[in-house]
C-alpha cells in the first residue's frame, strides 16, 4: 500500500523551475519533519530540505537561496519549490517522512532533469 504519494517531478531548462509535492497517507501519524532527499547516478543519496511541523526549515548549501520548503500539516503535505535550477541538480528525488514514533517513510522517487 502506498503511503507517500510524490509528484511534480520532470525534466527542465536550466534556470527554470519545478514544485514537488509529497503526500503523506492517513496512516501515517505523528509526523515529526517532512523533507526531500537526492540522489543523483554514482552519488550517495543527500539531504536538499526538510521542515519540522513547526515550520523550522533545513536546507542543503547547495539549494540555499534557490528552493523553498513549506509545509500544509491539515494536509500531511509538504512542497519543495525549486527555482534557478542547475543541471547538477539532476537527481531523483526522494520525500522522507519521519514520525515520532514509527521511524521513518519514503517515497519511491520522482526524476528532475536540468538540462544546461
Amino acid at each position: 500500500q502506498v503511503q507517500v504519494v510524490e509528484s511534480g517531478g520532470g525534466s527542465v531548462q536550466a534556470g527554470g523551475s519545478l514544485r514537488l509535492s509529497c503526500a503523506a497517507s492517513e496512516s501515517i501519524f505523528s509526523i515529526h519533519t517532512m523533507g526531500w532527499y537526492r540522489q543523483a547516478p554514482g552519488k550517495q543519496r543527500e539531504l536538499v530540505a526538510r521542515i519540522s511541523s513547526g515550520g523550522v526549515t533545513d536546507y542543503a548549501d547547495s539549494v540555499k537561496g534557490r528552493f523553498t520548503l513549506s509545509r500544509d500539516n491539515a494536509k500531511k503535505t509538504v512542497y519543495l519549490q525549486m527555482n534557478s535550477l542547475k543541471p547538477e541538480d539532476t537527481a531523483a528525488y526522494y520525500c522522507q517522512i519521519s514520525t515520532w514514533l514509527r521511524g521513518d517513510y519514503w517515497g519511491q522517487g520522482t526524476q528532475v532533469t536540468v538540462s544546461s
